[in-house]
C-alpha cells in the first residue's frame, strides 16, 4: 500500500485548504472556464488545453466559444469554420474530434454533455483526464484529475515513486474531499503547475512538504516523477518535422484554398514535393483538408 487511507485523505484536504486560502486566480492569468459550469464549455477548454499554453488558449476559447456555444452549433457548421476558430492553437486533430464530439452529443445525448464517465469516455477525442475534468468541474463530481502537473505531485509527494495509471488514479480518488471535488481538483493542479514544477521544484512554498515522502528523503535519487503516470516527456523537435508542414498548409487554407502548384511552398517544402505531398495524403485522411476535382486544397 502506498500509504494509510486516513493519510491521503489528511494530503488530500491540505491540498483543498491550499487552494481555497490562495486562490487559483490570484496566483495565475485569469482563466475564463473556471468561472463556468457548463459542461460543454469547460469540455472544450480542456481539449483546448491539450499540449497548449494556457495563454494561447484563452484567446481561442473566447473565440470558440462565441462561434459555437453549444454542441449543436458545433455540430451545424462546417469542419472547416470549426478550424477556423481553432486557429493558433495547432495539433488540429482536436478541432476535428470536438467537431465529431459535437456531433455524438447531439446524436446520442440530445445535444447535452452526459454526467457519465463511460459516456464521456465514448466521445471521440476524450480520455482519462479530459472525461474526469468534466466531471469534476462542471458537475461537481468528487472524481479525481491526473494530468503532467499532478502526476507531479502524486508520484513525488504521495507515494514517492513512479506510479501506473491505474495506481494514480486509484489515489487520487482516495484524495478528494467529500463534496469537494471542483476545489480539490484546479487546487491539485495549480499545485503542481506553479508549486511542483518539473525543473526546480518550489519545496518550500509547498502546503503538503511536511508529509512529501520525496521531499522527506531529501530528494535524493531518480525524481519519483520520471516516468510517472501522465508525466509527460519531451517532446520531438518541432521546426522541420511534418507536424509544421502540417500546421503551415492548414494556416493556409484558413486563409484560401491552396492550388497544386502551390502546396510545396505552402507547407515550406518548396524543394521536396514528394514530402508534401505524402504528408497531404495523410492530412486528407485525417478529415482535416478536402481536394476539388482539379486538385486545389482546401477546408472540408
Amino acid at each position: 500500500m502506498i500509504r494509510p487511507p486516513a493519510q491521503v485523505r489528511a494530503i488530500g484536504r491540505a491540498v483543498e485548504r491550499w487552494g481555497t486560502a490562495t486562490g487559483a486566480d490570484s496566483r495565475r492569468p485569469a482563466l475564463p472556464w473556471r468561472s463556468t459550469r457548463d459542461p460543454w464549455a469547460v469540455l472544450v477548454s480542456e481539449v483546448m488545453a491539450q499540449q497548449t499554453q494556457l495563454a494561447r488558449v484563452v484567446p481561442a476559447y473566447l473565440r470558440f466559444l462565441e462561434m459555437f456555444p453549444t454542441p449543436a452549433a458545433c455540430a451545424a457548421a462546417p469542419l472547416g469554420d470549426v478550424l477556423r476558430a481553432w486557429e493558433g492553437m495547432g495539433y488540429n486533430r482536436r478541432a476535428r474530434n470536438l467537431h465529431l464530439a459535437a456531433d455524438a452529443l447531439v446524436a446520442e445525448h440530445g445535444g447535452a454533455v452526459p454526467a457519465d464517465l463511460a459516456a464521456l469516455l465514448a466521445l471521440p477525442g476524450v480520455g482519462p483526464y479530459t472525461s474526469r475534468a468534466v466531471l469534476a468541474f462542471a458537475f461537481g463530481h468528487d472524481t479525481g484529475v491526473v494530468d503532467t502537473n499532478a502526476g507531479r505531485v502524486l508520484s513525488r509527494a504521495v507515494a514517492g515513486r513512479p506510479l501506473r495509471p491505474a495506481e494514480a488514479q486509484a489515489l487520487v480518488d482516495a484524495m478528494v474531499p467529500a463534496g469537494g471535488g471542483w476545489q480539490f481538483g484546479q487546487a491539485l493542479l495549480d499545485l503542481g503547475a506553479m508549486v511542483c514544477v518539473a525543473a526546480a521544484p518550489r519545496c518550500g512554498d509547498c502546503p503538503i512538504r511536511p508529509r512529501c515522502r520525496w521531499a522527506s528523503a531529501g530528494r535524493g535519487g531518480p525524481d519519483p516523477a520520471r516516468g510517472s503516470a501522465a508525466v509527460s516527456t519531451a517532446q520531438t523537435v518541432f521546426a522541420g518535422s511534418d507536424r509544421q508542414g502540417r500546421g503551415r498548409l492548414v494556416d493556409a487554407l484558413r486563409r484560401a484554398p491552396v492550388p497544386p502548384d502551390r502546396v510545396s511552398a505552402a507547407m515550406g517544402w518548396e524543394d521536396d514535393p514528394g514530402r508534401a505531398a505524402r504528408v497531404v495524403e495523410g492530412l486528407i485522411g485525417d478529415g482535416l483538408v478536402a481536394r476539388d476535382d482539379g486538385g486545389v486544397l482546401h477546408l472540408p
